[in-house]
């Protein structure tokens, strides 16, 4: 009998085994968020859209067709052709891989510029704390289209462009979420035994610090795809973004305005395809929050842990209908 509770403890042990962290968030995100996987299956396509452009593509995105000039739908132009006779499908697909780009880049760089200023100025604290942090005040008093255009103006359009001045001003107006985050863990317990065995700072930082901001560092960087998407689409609406003949698609709303009348599908493709993305990774920015946050989770934990029975309980069940 001895035997058979032992094995039922271990059998049961083996099944209440956490699952690898990836793992257990893609479970947790298709149960509980609906949307948020509806999101991520955007965000997906939009990477193997950007990726395979030129093979899914049926034109070059600057291949002029003689004699269909704002041209409707038809079946060899599945969306119809722009105002000099390009296929619009293609300079979309084309347009997700620019969109790609700018998203990943301006995330990349704003997430590091993020983690260097919030970290600094949450660790450190007091003058140098102060002076960042009046720094960032008088950086966010200025109209971020103001500081895009302005600097866009002085440089001129481009991609790189466009990517490093987003990429630093998300990271200067977002810095402050992972300066709270990096306050809040400095107090704790294990950063005092570091500080008191003569741990060197940037041991602590790298092995307690960083560690423990990686759910807002990667909330940070998921939700900033999104908007700065819909950023590099109004400036080059504006003319100061991505030049032509590259396709953007805010800069192929902005060529339509001419046409809009005669020929709205010049406009209503590229917007539906820029409402889409942004809406999918927004919504999966946000499910990553709820999923990452332990202050939205309800003190839950893990979905693989949460949900398991103890060994020992299965045991007493054993022993109580013996």
């Amino acid at each position: 009998m001895t035997e058979g509770i032992k094995e039922v403890g271990s059998v049961a042990l083996a099944k209440g085994k956490r699952l690898p962290f990836l793992v257990d968030l893609l479970i947790r995100l298709v149960k509980e968020k609906p949307l948020g996987t509806l999101g991520a299956a955007i965000f997906l396509l939009l990477l193997l859209v950007g990726i395979f452009a030129n093979w899914i593509a049926p034109y070059g995105y600057n291949d002029v067709w003689v004699g269909v000039k704002d041209g409707p739908s038809s079946a060899q132009f599945w969306l119809g052709t722009d105002n000099v006779g390009r296929d619009l499908l293609s300079r979309i697909i084309y347009g997700a891989r620019i969109s790609m780009f700018v998203g990943l880049g301006v995330s990349t760089i704003g997430v590091i510029l993020n983690a260097i200023i919030g970290i600094i100025s949450g660790y450190v604290g007091g003058k140098t704390d102060m002076i960042i942090q009046r720094f960032v005040d008088a950086w966010m008093c200025f109209p971020g289209i103001f500081i895009i255009l302005t600097i866009m103006g002085i440089l001129g359009p481009g991609v790189i462009q466009m990517i490093v001045v987003l990429g630093v001003l998300y990271g200067i107006t977002g810095s402050r979420t992972i300066r709270s985050a990096v306050i809040s863990i400095k107090e704790n317990v294990y950063v005092e035994a570091g500080r008191a065995i003569g741990c060197p700072v940037w041991r602590i930082l790298l092995k307690h610090i960083l560690p423990n901001i990686m759910a807002p560092l990667i909330i940070v960087f998921t939700v900033s795809i999104g908007s700065s998407i819909l950023v590099e689409s109004s400036i080059s609406f504006l003319g100061y973004g991505i030049p032509p003949p590259i396709p953007s698609w805010g800069g192929m709303i902005s060529q339509s305005r001419l046409d809009m009348l005669d020929a709205p599908w010049l406009a209503l493709w590229p917007g539906i395809a820029l409402a889409i993305v942004v809406y999918g990774i927004n919504m999966f920015g946000d499910a990553l929050r709820d999923l990452l946050d332990p202050r939205l989770r309800g003190g839950l934990g893990r979905y693989s842990g949460a949900n398991r029975k103890m060994p020992n309980q299965k045991v007493i069940k054993k022993q109580d209908g013996r």
